[in-house]
């Protein structure tokens, strides 16, 4: 297994629409294992294969607390085939984008369609945080981020900063120029 890199705010990868696995082969087995490492090191409790620059719709989730034990969830070709009308609102964060959290508004329970990693398909009905996990998780797949649920206001100012982060960081690691 290795660490993947995590890609972040502002790099336009991260809003490509993932394309469907075809056939389950070792490739996608080992991509799913080294998704679940690269997630825990982290640490969080869910990614999605456009994350780490694969524009793959695979998910690996893990709502297991700290003094439980793992838990993990694989889904590849996931769908929502249920959302229920009742709203839930939870403090969501990303790991392309670090260090930024902020309230959601998403429905509160969802039935979930997907391929195990046996390639059988699979339904299962979740609510309360795997709920939000997962529709997280799933609009990364549509190229979607958890701040496009935000007012415009806090959406446009959250992407300005990682922008000019970005800016920073792309400056700082210009060679200087030679002076003769």
């Amino acid at each position: 297994m290795a660490l993947l890199p995590i890609i972040t705010l502002p790099d336009p990868r991260l809003r490509q629409t993932s394309t469907p696995i075809e056939s389950l082969d070792a490739a996608v087995l080992t991509l799913l294992d080294d998704m679940l490492e690269t997630m825990y090191a982290a640490p969080g409790i869910g990614l999605a294969a456009v994350q780490v620059a694969v524009p793959k719709r695979v998910v690996v989730i893990d709502t297991a607390k700290k003094d439980e034990p793992k838990n993990p969830l694989f889904l590849i070709n996931p769908e929502i085939v249920w959302a229920s009308e009742d709203l839930g609102v939870y403090e969501e964060g990303c790991l392309s984008v670090p260090d930024y959290f902020e309230e959601v508004q998403r429905p509160a329970r969802v039935r979930v369609r997907h391929l195990d990693r046996k390639g059988e398909t699979v339904e299962f009905d979740a609510d309360g945080l795997l709920a939000t996990v997962v529709q997280h998780e799933l609009d990364h797949l549509e190229g979607g981020l958890f701040i496009d649920h935000l007012s415009r206001l806090k959406r446009d100012r959250v992407v300005k900063k990682f922008a000019k982060a970005a800016r920073l960081d792309a400056a700082l690691k210009q060679p200087a120029s030679a002076e003769a």
